[in-house]
């Protein structure tokens, strides 16, 4: 797992879905994490909507707030002026020109500023897509989605699940995507071709020796540098609070007074900062697979890498009770299998059907990835079983999708985004190999099986060509509307922890706990869940705080 964040890669900034952080093919998951932290809203994808609903045992709930142990003293997010600065008035006075695109689909292009502080200095283009409403209830206004990531294209995932959304839903609102700032069609960021993201993602990320540490600094610099040369001065303007400014311009563009937003993974990380910023703005806000924006790079990559080993402990535990189980038949079993067969691949590369070879850093990946939903649990089990028979071919499939590679060897943006926003967002983990190797053994307490890669994955942004403008803070959005949170139990790329953490920094936060597996929860068909967040959306009519959720 690569460095680039879904609730996927991992480098410096909370969870970032790295999830999620990519496209699925019900809808993009990416937070997602999302990539990973660095990477983080993990493979920046989340199931979607239309995604299978999620299974997993039990564990306790609670619904007060948790800080996570480690985080940096934070700030708080203060709001910007209520008025319309002058210099903006011509970008929030536009007018949006609507023409089909896709199926059913219309999009818009509009023009925002480069630097919201010297406005003067130029714009660029963002791209956003709508779904009509069906006019089957009256119509409240737009309602924005984000998948997560940074990175996950919102464009593509309205394509790929509106009709997954509720049909009140659908009949009272606008359902609309807006690709971020150097995301998808929004003046992407642009870094390493498909060969060169091949070799990329193939670098040892545990090196054992000073040759294979060379080897991984390297290819983070060489990423580093090509997104400087590709992308320019885009690269000092993607940051999450420029986003949330772009946002508030479509707000006002599509005419609503108020946003109503759906934000999964990273998506969470998006809205809350919107919220923290425009907080007399506020409309039905959803912030679902929570990100803990006052969490500094170390303790969020940290936690999350915990959160993968809370994902792989369910696996495991569902895994031995079946016939046939490739990695034994006890939990302690399984972990000692999985340890021996990435040291086993890491000492010689597995042979796959494509051609390419299967390395240490990939098989990580392919399991990470399986650990997002539980739809993808038999992929592994099947996966895990031929790589050891010497077979890397579903494994690397695995990594495959959750980098989003294309069956031509292309690679969208999401990656490049993902670093792009991460290295941006917050200060660099870790500036040096040996900051790494002094970090590992909290990493692998957190995480024994994960820790080490997610550690030296974090190493990244350390070599990122332009300074972080963000830092740890809290978001407190004094005045807003109610704003309901949700968190999943074992989410694996955005920790329980930081829901109850983001859910208690809000001042007008309600958390829903959904005690299951996977990561996000919302359109995932828990009745308990659903009905919750689709009532609040259709009535404004909020949640208690603390409402638990059961499988």
């Amino acid at each position: 797992m690569r460095a680039v964040q879904p609730a996927g890669a991992v480098t410096a900034a909370p969870a970032r879905s790295r999830s999620a952080a990519r496209l699925r093919a019900a809808a993009v998951a990416c937070a997602v994490t999302g990539l990973l932290l660095g990477g983080c809203s993990a493979p920046g994808a989340d199931p979607g909507p239309a995604s299978p609903p999620s299974t997993g045992p039990a564990s306790p709930s609670s619904s007060s707030a948790r800080p996570v142990a480690g985080a940096a003293p934070a700030t708080p997010l203060e709001p910007l002026p209520a008025g319309i600065p002058a210099a903006l008035a011509g970008y929030y006075g536009q007018k949006l020109s609507w023409q089909p695109c896709d199926s059913g689909f219309e999009c818009t292009t509009f023009k925002v500023p480069l630097d919201y502080a010297k406005p003067e200095g130029g714009d660029i283009s963002l791209t956003a897509a709508r779904r009509r409403s069906d006019g089957s209830a009256k119509r409240i206004g737009s309602l924005l989605l984000n998948p997560g990531g940074p990175g996950g294209s919102a464009v593509e995932y309205l394509e790929a699940a509106a009709g997954g959304y509720d049909p009140g839903v659908r009949g009272a609102y606008d359902l609309v995507g807006l690709d971020p700032r150097g995301v998808g069609r929004s003046s992407p960021v642009g870094c390493l071709s498909g060969e060169r993201m091949d070799a990329y993602t193939a670098v040892d990320i545990t090196p054992d020796d000073q040759a294979e540490t060379d080897a991984l600094v390297k290819a983070d610099k060489e990423f580093a540098d090509a997104c400087r040369q590709t992308s320019g001065a885009l690269l000092g303007h993607v940051s999450t609070v420029e986003a949330a400014r772009d946002m508030d311009v479509l707000r006002a563009l599509l005419g609503d007074d108020q946003l109503h937003y759906v934000g999964k993974s990273y998506g969470t990380y998006l809205g809350a900062t919107y919220a923290g910023l425009f907080p007399a703005r506020v409309g039905r806000l959803v912030l679902d697979g929570a990100m803990d924006p006052s969490l500094d790079s170390v303790a969020g990559n940290r936690t999350q890498a915990g959160g993968f080993e809370t994902a792989w402990a369910a696996f495991a535990k569902d895994c031995v009770k079946r016939d046939g189980c490739p990695v034994g038949t006890t939990e302690q079993q399984a972990g000692e299998r999985l340890d021996a067969l990435f040291k086993s691949i890491d000492a010689q590369p597995l042979a796959t059907d494509s051609g390419r070879r299967l390395t240490e850093s990939q098989a990580t990946t392919g399991v990470i990835e399986a650990m997002y939903a539980e739809f993808l649990w038999p992929n592994l089990r099947s996966a895990l079983a031929d790589a050891r028979a010497g077979d890397g071919t579903g494994l690397l499939n695995l990594s495959d999708s959750y980098y989003n590679r294309g069956d031509d060897g292309s690679y969208p943006n999401l990656m490049f985004a993902n670093m792009a926003v991460n290295c941006l967002d917050l200060p660099a983990p870790f500036a040096a190999p040996a900051d790494v190797q002094r970090a590992v053994p909290d990493f692998e307490q957190s995480s024994p099986h994960f820790g080490r890669d997610m550690a030296w994955m974090a190493l990244a942004c350390g070599y990122w060509p332009v300074a972080a403008t963000g830092a740890p803070h809290t978001v407190r959005a004094a005045g807003a509307a109610p704003i309901v949170v949700v968190g999943t139990v074992r989410d694996p790329a955005t920790p329980y922890a930081w829901a109850q953490s983001l859910a208690g920094q809000l001042e007008s936060g309600r958390l829903i706990t959904y005690d299951g597996d996977g990561h996000t929860a919302y359109g995932r068909h828990n009745t308990c869940v659903d009905g919750a967040v689709n009532r609040y959306l259709l009535t404004g009519q909020a949640p208690d705080n603390g409402l638990s959720c059961a499988k």
